[in-house]
């Protein structure tokens, strides 16, 4: 009885760990002011609810329980480092400082511009640091991304990455950079590097890259949570545009795949499964966005699959319009990838003829040579009719699935 008691503990700890160890991770890094004493933090914070929770119980609150442990266990190594030097006594000083303030209110009890992953976001996303480091780092740390999870995304080896994260990590300690949002005029000119960062997580959840699972609800969860923080610091167009994107590809999750696992193509899904209260709030964002006419590329994917989550059955899908939308998405931002895509809008509204002409064109160019979806949706223009928009699959904004 007391083993069973103590697996089920067990598990239960490994659960919280899933969900809640980038929260703690990132109200230590706040409390500790360190990356590296905030990771060992956490693992000695975890380590003591291992040996503990099974023992006393699980606390009522387990997030704030381990931002406890882990900060004093941090406090502890420090004041023993102390002793051999003693620089680090005026660090555990000031750490003791911040313990005793964060006593006096919870430190998980935030506004909308405490909270602390959005706070680590801007850290991560400071303009100090090169564009790629930004986005490295900010899936590894606050997302938790594994090194080899984003060494996939950038096509690069895991080492490569890991010194990449390292030298970040390097730069915010050196240069000091604050952990803290930005104050509101400094917000526009990091807002790209941040909408990039949340636009990858999402992807990461809604197309894993590993792993048995089609999708990763936990990454798209959070990259929604995470934009609708960020809504209510700045709403801007492009902030409420990449919501929209997320909330409108989120409400097909039910019907994205079989009772098998297996992935279904969005011209057979069930319609009747798809959460209409998400594709309301999408569509009145995209509506919001549009209008104000400072709208950029997420707004525009946005309001494409806008049009195909309105569209009660896909033979209802209104192309000229999709077709319309990628056209200004091409100025705005124009890839091989989006001419693709549009040139498979093009061979449903005005047969495949007329999409495999742009295709050839495209590789004619010497691109999307080596993407094997270009060659899916030549293929299928070839074999003409409907089956031609099932290949049309751009980041997000694809419409296969």
């Amino acid at each position: 009885m007391a083993e069973n008691k103590r697996e089920t503990m067990r598990q239960a700890i490994e659960d919280i760990y899933r969900a809640e160890s980038r929260r703690v991770l990132a109200t230590l890094i706040r409390l500790l002011g360190d990356f590296g004493l905030a990771e060992e933090a956490l693992q000695h914070a975890f380590a003591a609810a291992i040996e503990q929770w099974p023992r006393d119980g699980m606390p009522d609150n387990p997030r704030m329980w381990l931002v406890s442990a882990g900060r004093f266990k941090a406090i502890d190594a420090i004041r023993r480092l102390a002793r051999f030097d003693a620089s680090q006594e005026e660090i555990a000083y000031q750490i003791e400082l911040e313990a005793a303030d964060a006593a006096a209110r919870d430190p998980l009890d935030v506004g909308e511009l405490e909270d602390d992953r959005l706070r680590l976001i801007f850290t991560c996303c400071h303009p100090a640091l090169a564009p790629d480091a930004q986005v490295a780092l900010t899936l590894r740390e606050v997302c938790g991304l594994t090194t080899e999870e984003i060494a996939r995304a950038f096509l690069i080896a895991p080492s490569t990455l890991a010194q990449r994260i390292v030298r970040a990590k390097n730069k915010i300690r050196d240069a000091r950079i604050p952990y803290q949002v930005p104050t509101r005029a400094e917000l526009p000119e990091r807002l790209d590097s941040v909408l990039r960062v949340i636009y990858l997580v999402f992807n990461e959840g809604y197309s894993a890259s590993s792993g048995d699972e089609l999708t990763r609800h936990d990454l798209s969860a959070e990259a929604i949570r995470i934009g609708r923080l960020l809504l209510d610091l700045l709403p801007e167009p492009e902030v409420k545009g990449l919501l929209a994107l997320m909330l409108l590809h989120e409400s097909r999750r039910a019907a994205r795949s079989s009772p098998s696992g297996e992935p279904v193509l969005l011209d057979v899904q069930d319609r009747s499964l798809w959460n209409a209260e998400l594709i309301a709030a999408g569509a009145s964002l995209v509506e919001q966005a549009l209008s104000s006419r400072r709208f950029g590329p997420y707004t525009l994917q946005a309001a494409i699959s806008a049009v195909h989550a309105e569209a009660r059955t896909a033979a209802a899908t209104d192309w000229r319009q999709i077709v319309g939308l990628y056209e200004v998405l091409m100025r705005v931002e124009p890839s091989p990838v989006v001419e693709l895509n549009r040139a498979v809008a093009v061979a449903m509204r005005d047969g495949p003829a007329a999409g495999l002409e742009i295709i050839d064109a495209i590789l004619q160019r010497g691109k999307l040579g080596e993407y094997r979806l270009t060659y899916a949706a030549r293929g299928q223009s070839y074999a003409g009719g409907s089956e031609s928009r099932r290949m049309l699959a751009p980041p997000i904004s694809g419409l296969w699935n």
